[in-house]
């Protein structure tokens, strides 16, 4: 998928082109942003139920919410992707597809999918069904990612205790069943990590931090490059002290309990972590890439819808529009837009200011806002005259 690649929906009324047919008026569209700035293709959008005024107005400002919340689920799956596997830009790039096809092939060949998205229902009934489909898939998205993540980290957790230091791997290999006292009331085994700079100090004073410590009873187990591990016999009334005083020293007490098997019992834990690993992998994958392809076409769906309800805005009726999508880049936007502005910014009437160079433009931001929000107005906060709604596909 082509990186820093923007597109526009721009819709025009066809009374753009003097003998107000629709192709004309697409061909006057591509005219005015030439191949210089991009390329036009036409958009098909579908006749839908046009309700009441106020019910547009309303459905406007709910399909700007919707569209927000449809690019964030998106950007959202890319970002699951990107973790699944584990940061590979091409990978993720692979796993980008609309229907098994680049993205840009099902913008260029969009047809509205009258099957899922009746065309003859209102319009609020659509937007209601767009709707749950996007926190559908954006739910199942998030649970399959956290189970993954859970996964995962279990098995790192799992990994990291045969493979760290002295002070925190497991000792299941490491100790000797027979240097511990088991089932005794009275003495207790301790085994110590002991950083290998402070071994001097310890074999000095660990008879004396605690009451009743077994004296000689310390006995080097095994080293690595930062601890030596240590056991050492204490009475049980006075193993809590005894560890705490190790605390204390910067000497680290490690549980350990023998158990019988206990080796093969970690490895086969460590293989059964590694399996479910692998397999919640290949199922996070497989819905990260459904669900990217679905949230775009979801996505795409609710533009179509916001390019249809403010083309009737803004045009009235009947309804006589071109769509053209156009294809640009993040350099040429602006210069696609600009040109865009000066061949149509009389479609704004009275209603838009303009300054010295003919760009629509108005100082009230009370009124700048209400623009914003339906559309009206460009990232860069100028107003346009005509529906036009800037995109990226990332």
């Amino acid at each position: 998928m082509s990186k820093n690649i923007k597109y526009l929906l721009v819709s025009l009324p066809t009374s753009i082109s003097k003998t107000n047919d629709h192709d004309e008026a697409l061909t006057a569209l591509r005219s005015t942003v030439t191949t210089d700035y991009g390329s036009v293709f036409p958009f098909e959008i579908p006749e839908f139920k046009i309700g009441t005024l106020d019910a547009l107005v309303q459905q406007a400002d709910e399909l700007t919410k919707l569209e927000s919340g449809c690019e964030a689920v998106v950007g959202k799956i890319g970002d699951s992707l990107k973790g699944i596997l584990d940061g590979n830009e091409n990978a993720v790039s692979q796993q980008k597809t609309v229907n098994d096809k680049p993205a840009e092939q099902y913008l260029k060949s969009f047809h509205w999918n009258k099957v899922k998205y009746r065309a003859d229902k209102p319009i609020g009934e659509l937007i209601s069904t767009l709707q749950k489909e996007v926190t559908s898939i954006d739910n199942q998205i998030r649970e399959k990612y956290n189970s993954y993540n859970q996964v995962k980290t279990n098995l790192a957790t799992l990994q990291r205790k045969q493979t760290g230091n002295l002070s925190n791997k497991s000792l299941t290999s490491v100790v000797d069943p027979s240097l511990i006292i088991q089932n005794s009331d009275y003495l207790e085994t301790h085994l110590i990590a002991v950083p290998k700079t402070l071994t001097k100090d310890f074999i000095k004073t660990y008879e004396t931090i605690s009451p009743m410590v077994v004296p000689g009873s310390a006995f080097q187990v095994a080293m690595d490059d930062e601890f030596a591990l240590y056991t050492v016999t204490t009475f049980k009334k006075h193993s809590q002290e005894f560890t705490h005083k190790c605390r204390e020293s910067k000497w680290t007490p490690r549980d350990f309990k023998f158990q019988e098997g206990g080796r093969e019992e970690e490895r086969q834990e460590i293989e059964k972590a590694e399996k479910d690993q692998k397999k919640v992998w290949g199922e996070a994958l497989r819905l990260g890439r459904t669900a990217w392809s679905e949230a775009v076409m979801a996505w795409v769906h609710v533009l179509t819808l916001r390019v249809f309800v403010e083309t009737v805005l803004r045009y009235g009726l009947p309804l006589q529009f071109v769509c053209g999508l156009v294809r640009t880049t993040g350099k040429l936007v602006k210069k696609a837009r600009a040109s865009l502005d000066v061949s149509y910014s009389y479609l704004g009437g009275n209603a838009f200011g303009r300054d010295k160079k003919g760009r629509v433009t108005k100082d009230d931001s009370a009124t700048s806002a209400d623009m914003q929000a339906a559309g009206h107005v460009g990232d860069g906060g100028e107003y346009s005259a005509y529906v036009c709604y800037e995109f990226e596909i990332q």
